[in-house]
């Protein structure tokens, strides 16, 4: 079946468009290497039409499909399976912008956009596109929405589906919805956008998205802060909110395990605090619509009344962009900080910002007693409740015996996040790594609706079959 089908591809796309599977073998491994697949074939369709002939073409001889953007993702959603049945469909070729209304202040974009690229051009119209994230200079628009990220913008400006106005999406069927509105009231029926946004390619395939654009802010203020308990940070983000209201951008949270971590594998970074004997420290952002001066004034008002009312321990506030710069480096090189210093448990957890003392004096005093010597390297975006809460081997063992006892730390991790109003995915989506726990943390009738969901929009389970809910084909 697959030769006519490969010949069938070629035909459609043109032959230097279609890959064997040898060909495509970059693509068919995941970020972390966890998860490895074959492939029918792997095609670059140039246009939405050539998509939806794509996806025509595999119904009709039954063959999945499996969408990649950047390749970026964490848990495997972009990844076809090892049986060599799959047909992946890469949209790196889907790479235009399409139009730019700063009156509307709205952009429309192919997913296979370069993030980083869709913030260029935003800044080149004078407007903002705020999404931010590690991963920017090589994720894209389309997985951005298909997992709907988050990112370190959040607390101000909403995940991406608070950023996505419309969406043009080809369904299971292979028929194309363009639905790139570029409205902000649009009560004409169900909300089918809010549907595909964070459905990571299995209910349809987006292909171009009409997003929200913000006025530049005229000024920025960068800090960080030193605390003495995370109580004392969560207290001082309350106090944040209510003096910086909307101008508070972003409110990074790093242990000083972290900050030690960055210092001993970054020796050349910036060493703020070096001494400091507080357990918790936050990047705090402030985005300001005014001036410089407004900025600063803002800054010194709420920083002084914290410090006055014990929310405070010390603050270092950036003089320049390039200090600002050089504090940014700190949360942005911690993916790779822990890289250098071998693999660990990574949890992309969240839970309401008045848990997230208790879950994690609860959770490290758990993990201690059942894996003593693990290491907490907690950090992530407070502002929404969302914390990677990241566990290391202890220093007397191995990564390969820490990384073995996987499943049963991260169910421990998993349960107090889900004890405690939680979630077990708050930005990094599902995909295959984590599709059989939500059986585990959801309800059997949220179960059952997903399901409905996804027989109603893909009845022939094709579109990237195995990713986050398990259904068969009707």
């Amino acid at each position: 079946m697959s030769r006519p089908l490969f010949e069938v591809l070629q035909q459609l796309l043109g032959a230097r468009h279609v890959q064997s599977s040898e060909e495509a073998a970059p693509y068919l491994t995941d970020k972390q290497g966890r998860y490895v697949g074959q492939v029918v074939a792997a095609v670059h369709p140039a246009n939405t039409e050539e998509v939806a002939a794509v996806v025509r073409a595999c119904v009709a001889c039954d063959t999945p499909v499996v969408v990649q953007g950047g390749n970026t993702g964490l848990m495997g959603g972009a990844t076809p399976d090892a049986s060599g049945c799959a047909v992946l469909l890469l949209l790196d070729r889907l790479n235009r912008v399409r139009a730019v209304d700063t009156d509307n202040d709205t952009l429309t974009v192919e997913a296979g956009c370069i993030l980083q690229t869709v913030q260029n051009v935003a800044r080149e119209a004078g407007r903002l596109f705020p999404l931010s994230l590690g991963a920017e200079g090589s994720c894209t628009i389309g997985g951005n929405l298909g997992t709907n990220a988050g990112g370190t913008a959040v607390l101000r400006y909403g995940n991406t589906r608070e950023l996505t106005l419309g969406l043009e999406v080809v369904t299971a069927e292979g028929e194309i919805w363009n639905g790139l509105r570029g409205l902000r009231k649009d009560n004409t029926g169900y909300d089918l956008r809010d549907l595909f946004i964070g459905s990571e390619g299995t209910l349809g395939i987006i292909t171009a998205a009409t997003l929200k654009l913000f006025p530049l802010p005229k000024a920025q203020a960068t800090a960080l802060l030193a605390f003495d308990s995370l109580a004392q940070a969560v207290e001082f983000l309350s106090h944040a909110r209510a003096g910086f209201g909307a101008s508070l951008t972003a409110f990074e949270l790093l242990s000083a395990d972290c900050l030690t971590l960055l210092r001993e594998q970054f020796p050349e970074g910036p060493q703020p605090f070096l001494g400091a004997i507080q357990p918790w420290f936050a990047l705090l952002e402030l985005s300001d619509i005014h001036s410089e001066s407004h900025a600063r004034e803002a800054f010194e008002e709420v920083l002084g009344a914290a410090f006055e009312n014990a929310f405070l321990a010390n603050a270092l506030i950036a003089e320049s962009l390039a200090q600002s710069e050089a504090l940014w480096q700190l949360r942005e090189n911690m993916s790779e900080a822990q890289k250098r210093a071998g693999r660990n448990m990574k949890h992309d957890i969240s839970v309401p910002i008045s848990q997230v003392v208790a879950f994690v004096a609860h959770t490290d005093a758990l993990l201690q007693a059942h894996f003593p010597g693990v290491r907490h390297f907690t950090f992530g975006h407070l502002g929404d409740g969302n914390l990677h809460y990241n566990v290391a081997h202890p220093l007397d063992s191995t990564v390969d015996a820490h990384m073995a006892q996987y499943a049963a730390l991260s169910l421990l991790v998993h349960d107090s996040a889900h004890a405690h109003g939680g979630s077990i995915s708050a930005e990094h989506g599902i995909g295959q790594r984590k599709r059989d726990l939500l059986e585990r943390y959801k309800s059997p009738v949220e179960l059952n609706l997903m399901r409905r969901i996804k027989q109603a929009l893909d009845p022939k389970n094709l579109l990237n079959p195995g990713k986050v809910v398990e259904v068969t084909s009707s």
